[in-house]
């Protein structure tokens, strides 16, 4: 399906607007022909005075006939005028409603995408999508699909009148008509392409400079700014002879189509001239043919840049289209979950990533509600993939994960994970107040109910002496704060959640030896009467965990207390000797 039909599929709610913008623009394009009408009747009026066209008409007197052709000028002009605003205002308007719409849907569709269709796209080339592009689409929509309309309708308007006063002279002046189109539509095919290869480059270079915005601490450290500089330096340059090979056809449209019209304005100044003077053709009608052949052709030069944007919005369009229309491999739907009592089940469970081998093989795990469970291993043991299964950030086959008894495939996503609380290693705030982070997810939440989860965390001290306390913005990513600082609020965002079942991903793996205890008290607290899965590296911080298991290689290894694991003098043995320097 062609880019163009893709959105009108997609726009249906706004073809009112659509249908009201277009008229506006074919009445604006009647009032814009008719003053070279007006010309015409009056070069009529004042060489044939008494037996000018008007005069047939009933109106004799030659003053009474430019009085009534100077009416007509004004309400002309207003007219065009008025259709104009109206116009630039409806296609302005439906222009940014679009945008905003297209740029919504497709910004909710990408967060309802899985997991691993970020780790095969780069999220650069994603934000070109739904920035530049989508912006490309409302460009062409601003401006040039009003051009587009306006240069079909005055093209049979135009021709209208030509036919009306000369048939044969019409059929010569618009003889190049046909050929320009054509030779719009023919550039059009041989811009296609090389615009979509534009919009491919364009997203690399998002690609990059986003990486490297994101890493410039990185970058610093290692002195390795020549470096990312010469690497966006070719991202540019490839970007750059994309468009130079687009630009050598763009560019080649006007002098062409110019060409053409050459041809048909000389065709009716001589051969309509020649009429004229042999009487065939009346003086008035020579003058308004003179001017509309202008007034048809001269705009035809637009269609070099109409050309060049309508190509370079379709690629736009075509992209956005291709990602709204990506389709969801985790559907959302299911059945509602009003209360969840916290019991988990891992049956039978086996997972791969992709290109990868089994992250997880033939896992069974049984959590009663309430239980405290941790799983420790070495990276790589597939420790975290499990509750990444559990959010549904990815689907597990074969094998079932079920909570209270019911398979998590047959739940309603958004219900599933508003029941589970979740603190990552690297925890995401978002740009906005520490309150606003610690209530993240949450509408209309309370400020005591904020301050009461921030002093569960042990994080109402340092938040009292932040500037704004807990007004203060946190910074792109929380980069205000210290890890151990970011950590804490993301303990408070659990909290303040109070969900049945709680995830901790290495939630005090990064953090020092203080915050560390400072956390580890607040989980202590935190875990009592829910069911919680603790991911941890060091062992101190599960040892009073029901159960412990330990991973290898996707598989559970050994399972039980930490009394009865040291005393099997297994896996966890070893680890444990290793990590607290035991022999």
């Amino acid at each position: 399906m062609h880019a163009l039909t893709r959105l009108f599929t997609y726009a249906r709610g706004y073809r009112r607007d659509v249908a009201l913008a277009s008229v506006y623009s074919v009445l604006n394009k009647f009032f814009d022909v008719l003053p070279e009408v007006l010309i015409g009747v009056a070069v009529d009026v004042v060489v044939n005075k008494k037996d000018s066209f008007l005069a047939r008409g009933g109106l004799v007197d030659p003053h009474e006939q430019l009085i009534v052709l100077a009416v007509l000028t004004v309400f002309i002009w207003l007219g065009e005028s008025l259709f104009q605003y109206l116009y630039e205002v409806k296609w302005r308007n439906l222009a940014q409603n679009l945008q905003h719409a297209l740029r919504m849907d497709a910004y909710a569709h990408v967060q309802r995408l899985e997991l691993a269709w970020f780790e095969r796209n780069r999220t650069g080339n994603l934000l070109s999508i739904l920035n530049d592009d989508i912006n490309q689409m409302e460009r062409f929509l601003n401006g040039g699909a009003n051009d587009v309309l306006q240069v079909f309708v005055g093209t049979l308007m135009v021709g209208a009148v030509f036919f009306g006063l000369s048939p044969q002279l019409a059929l010569l002046a618009l003889l190049p008509v046909p050929f320009i189109l054509f030779g719009a539509f023919w550039f059009q095919t041989r811009l296609a392409p090389r615009y979509a290869t534009v919009r491919a480059a364009a997203g690399a270079i998002s690609a990059r400079l986003s990486n490297n915005l994101q890493g410039i601490a990185t970058i610093k450290a290692y002195t390795a700014e020549d470096f990312e500089a010469e690497q966006v330096r070719q991202a540019s340059d490839a970007y750059r002879a994309r468009n130079r090979e687009a630009i050598r056809w763009s560019a080649a449209i006007t002098p062409v189509i110019r060409v053409a019209i050459l041809a048909g304005f000389t065709i009716t100044l001589l051969y309509g001239g020649f009429l004229a003077l042999e009487g065939a053709l009346a003086v008035g009608s020579y003058s308004v043919l003179v001017y509309l052949t202008q007034r048809l052709l001269w705009p035809l030069t637009r269609l070099a840049d109409l050309t060049d944007l309508y190509q370079r919005s379709m690629s736009s369009i075509e992209r956005v289209m291709n990602l709204l229309q990506t389709p969801l491999a985790i559907p959302y739907e299911g059945a509602a979950v009003p209360t969840v009592k916290g019991e988990v089940v891992f049956d039978h469970v086996r997972f791969a990533y992709e290109g990868s081998r089994n992250a997880l093989d033939d896992v069974s795990v049984t959590i009663a509600p309430g239980e405290t469970v941790a799983f420790v291993g070495s990276t790589g043991s597939g420790k975290s993939t499990l509750t990444k299964l559990l959010l549904r950030l990815y689907d597990t086959t074969p094998g079932s994960i079920r909570v209270d008894g019911r398979p998590i495939h047959t739940l309603a996503l958004s219900d599933l994970r508003r029941h589970i609380g979740y603190v990552a290693q690297d925890s995401f705030l978002t740009d906005g107040t520490v309150a606003d982070n610690i209530a993240y997810g949450l509408t209309n939440c309370p400020r005591d109910a904020i301050v009461s989860a921030a002093t569960a965390a042990e994080a109402h001290a340092f938040i009292a002496d932040l500037p704004q306390g807990y007004d203060t913005q946190v910074g792109e990513r929380g980069m205000k704060l210290s890890g151990g600082q970011r950590q804490r609020l993301a303990l408070a965002r659990a909290i303040l959640k109070n969900p049945p079942i709680l995830i901790l991903d290495e939630a005090t793996s990064a953090v020092d030896n203080e915050t560390e205890a400072a956390i580890q008290r607040s989980l202590d607290t935190l875990v009592i009467g829910r069911t919680s899965l603790i991911i941890a590296h060091r062992l101190s911080t599960v040892r009073h965990a029901t159960r412990i298991h330990v991973m290898e290689a996707g598989r559970i290894v050994e399972s039980g207390d930490h009394d009865t694991l040291l005393s099997r003098d297994g896996h966890y043995a070893a680890l444990w000797r290793l990590q607290t320097g035991q022999r």
